[in-house]
This record gives structure tokens, C-alpha cells and sequence, in this order.
């Protein structure tokens, strides 16, 4: 497994009391949170088997749904369902992957 589906895998670790607290306010929120987060992590790994143009769509598609992931969560922030701090570690995860994921797509020449 490569670093960044590691990444992704433990991204989704933090998510899991998050959703559970989200998906009590906003059923729809946690669903969405639950869906792009679940997408960024199988686009991730499935890119390891893709060449070319097709690798960097996946990585481009897992990227996309990495900062929705994200932008849900603060979202869930601003609608007080939970607190910034509860937030904090999962949103560095996201940031750290996000930019595995810039990297994986443009890599040096």
C-alpha cells in the first residue's frame, strides 16, 4: 500500500466519531462527509493501477473528494455540530493528503 492510501485509510480512522456526532444533526451532512471520504481513499488506491492520464484523473478525482471531505466537516463546524478542535486532527489529514495527492499528480520531471 502506498503512503498515500495510508494516509487516506487513517484520515477516515479520525472521521468515524466525527461522523457519529454529525450524522445526529445533519443525517444528510454525515452521509456526504462519509461518501467523498470513502471515494478519495478507493481513487486513491485505484490509481496505483491505472497508467498515464488515467493515473492522474484518480488522483485528480480522489484530491476533489479529499477537500469535500473537508470542506464538510467545516461545514459541520459552522452549523455547531462539532467543536473546531474536535475538527483539528482530521482536517491535517486531509491537508497532508490533499497535497500527497497535488504531488502524485504533477510529479517531477
Amino acid at each position: 500500500m502506498c503512503e498515500a492510501s495510508a494516509v487516506a485509510l487513517e484520515f477516515i480512522s479520525s472521521l468515524v466519531p466525527l461522523v457519529s456526532r454529525i450524522r445526529i444533526a445533519d443525517p444528510d451532512l454525515a452521509s456526504q462527509l462519509r461518501r467523498a471520504a470513502t471515494s478519495g481513499a478507493l481513487n486513491t488506491a485505484e490509481a496505483w493501477r491505472r497508467d498515464g492520464r488515467d493515473r492522474a484523473m484518480r488522483f485528480r478525482i480522489a484530491a476533489a473528494e479529499c477537500a469535500e471531505a473537508a470542506t464538510a466537516l467545516h461545514v459541520a463546524r459552522r452549523w455547531g455540530y462539532v467543536a473546531d478542535d474536535a475538527t483539528a486532527p482530521a482536517l491535517a489529514l486531509a491537508d497532508r493528503l490533499g497535497a500527497m495527492l497535488y504531488r502524485l499528480q504533477h510529479p517531477r520531471r
